[in-house]
């Protein structure tokens, strides 16, 4: 949990992703051989960053060959080694504009392909691993690794600076950042692996550095939208499982357990990004689908003709198989499943979706809706061979079961 915040806060005082990453790692291992013996400090967070400050002087101390820019960091680090507990409890507990917001404007740098600036921020910031990452964007964990390595070493390289920028510079670096945001939220909101549906304290954190970003740029529409999705999709987590921790699909959720204060956020968020006048973006276009879904007392009140019309302007405007997708579900909704059925058949055939547990999913579910259950069955169980968390897994092996006894 402490991560993320670690590798940030020692990046302020190294200047170095990979060597703060490596001092984290440190302090971690430290933490496991002590903890267990001496007990577990008051605060723990603390206890981490003077481990890895106290192994950054240590290894400076070691290493002869230390010159230029090292020798002004352990000069800083001299200095900070002087200060009081209670300063680096302090330290820990910046205001909003803080580490964790330097260190992704840092890793979004444009010296970065952009798909590079995803892999590495979620790897520092999230503490994703390769493997989560490569799932959540469809690509190969062995690619995912390698833009990792070679993101710090090109940022080591042109010694790019540990900061947030401004201006023009700002306006430049946004997209990657809200693409990271974004990336981050999801997988807190239904994560890619593991024995839960949700990981809350991820999705906390995309909304923190969404709400931080948007009072950071005020005037960017899409900063806006992004919040206000992530706002309206957080309001429907606790009916999102049930009380044995099972997932409740949108229709069958208990709409009485939505957050009606996360909810007003969200559409606050999105008349904010109205006001700015500016053209409407993909991450305001899906604020909107959301808020059909929000302003519904019912499933069956729910404006599925102008979802599908918000889809179909998401894909003439970023096109994508899994928008594709979800066009079909919403098509299904407004025009009946053959309809829906028949978008998402045509998908079949897309490599990017090959391995991608929705599709068949989505088909199980209309395939069942049409009254082809041995076909719906049959979908229900690949989509639980392809998912990689254990809750969504026995959902769908349940529904392939409930076919066989049909």
């Amino acid at each position: 949990m402490e991560s993320a915040k670690l590798i940030a806060g020692l990046l302020r005082i190294v200047r170095d992703i990979a060597f703060a990453e490596e001092l984290a790692q440190d302090a971690l291992v430290a933490a496991l051989e002590k903890w267990p013996v001496e007990g577990i400090p008051r605060n723990p967070a603390a206890w981490l960053m003077a481990a890895g400050k106290f192994r950054a002087i240590d290894l400076h101390r070691r290493r002869n060959r230390v010159r230029g820019k090292h020798a002004e960091i352990a000069a800083g680090l001299e200095q900070l080694q002087a200060q009081s507990t209670p300063a680096w409890e302090d330290a820990l507990d910046d205001s909003v504009g803080d580490d964790m917001l330097r260190l992704m404007f840092t890793a979004c740098h444009p010296a970065l392909p952009p798909e590079a600036r995803v892999a590495l921020t979620l790897r520092l910031l999230a503490g994703l691993t390769t493997d989560e990452i490569a799932r959540a964007f469809l690509a190969a964990e062995a690619t995912i690794q390698q833009r990792i390595v070679r993101a710090k070493r090109t940022l080591a390289k042109d010694g790019v600076p540990y900061e947030v920028p401004r201006g023009a510079e700002l306006a430049g670096r946004i997209g990657a950042v809200l693409e990271v945001i974004y990336a981050v939220f999801n997988e807190g909101h239904t994560a890619t692996a593991g024995e839960d549906l949700m990981r809350p304290a991820l999705c906390e954190e995309g909304l923190r550095l969404g709400r931080i970003l948007a009072e950071l740029a005020p005037a960017v529409a899409e900063v806006h939208g992004l919040v206000a999705l992530m706002e309206i999709q957080a309001s429907r987590s606790r009916a999102r499982v049930n009380d044995e921790g099972e997932p409740v699909v949108l229709f069958a959720q208990n709409r009485a357990l939505w957050d009606g204060l996360l909810i007003e956020r969200g559409l606050s968020a999105i008349a904010r990004a109205e006001a700015t006048g500016a053209p409407r973006g993909p991450y305001l276009i899906q604020a909107s689908i959301a808020a059909c879904h929000a302003r519904a007392r019912t499933p069956e009140e729910t404006d599925w003709s102008r979802i599908v019309e918000l889809y179909a302007d998401l894909g003439a405007l970023t096109p994508s198989p899994v928008i594709e997708l979800n066009r079909a579900v919403a098509v299904s909704m407004a025009e009946g499943p053959a309809a829906g059925l028949a978008i998402a058949d045509r998908l079949l055939g897309d490599p990017a979706l090959y391995n991608y547990h929705l599709l068949p999913t989505v088909r199980a579910d209309l395939l069942a809706k049409l009254g082809r259950t041995e076909e719906a069955g049959s979908e229900w169980e690949r989509a639980a061979a392809l998912t990689r968390n254990a809750r969504e897994r026995a959902l769908l092996l349940r529904r392939a079961a409930a076919c066989r006894e049909d």
